[in-house]
Parts: C-alpha cells; sequence; structure tokens
C-alpha cells in the first residue's frame, strides 16, 4: 500500500470542536479519498496544533481559541 501524499493543508479548528481530550482525528471527513491513510489521534489541548504524520496536514486552534476540559 503506497503512502497518501504530502500536503500543506492546514485545518483551523474551533475549541468546541475538539473532543473532550481536546484533540481530533485524520484523516478529517471532508478529505478526499486519495488522502486516506490509517486513522490516526492529534492532541491539540497542549500546543494549540499538531500535524499529522502520514499526510503532514496541520490542524490548529483558530486565533484566539483555547481549550479547555471545561469548555
Amino acid at each position: 500500500m503506497s503512502k497518501p501524499p504530502k500536503t500543506n493543508a492546514v485545518v483551523e479548528l474551533r475549541a468546541s470542536e475538539l473532543n473532550s481530550q481536546g484533540g481530533v482525528f485524520c484523516p478529517n471527513p471532508n478529505m478526499n479519498l486519495q488522502s486516506s491513510h490509517p486513522r490516526v489521534y492529534l492532541g491539540l489541548a497542549e500546543s494549540g496544533q499538531a500535524r499529522c504524520p502520514y499526510c503532514s496536514t496541520l490542524y490548529k486552534l483558530k486565533d484566539g481559541e483555547h481549550f479547555s476540559a471545561h469548555h
């Protein structure tokens, strides 16, 4: 199986879009099938951003957004 193509995609998220642990999964539902790869959890709670090790998509909180476990 070949690796998906590397991208320079950036996905900006609101804190309310993160799960209760402060993360998301990649690939996300908006990605096309060519970007498909194994599902991987990315935690954004600590630094506000994370890069997918498969496709290099950068997930980050929108400016001014902060994750709180009690949001």
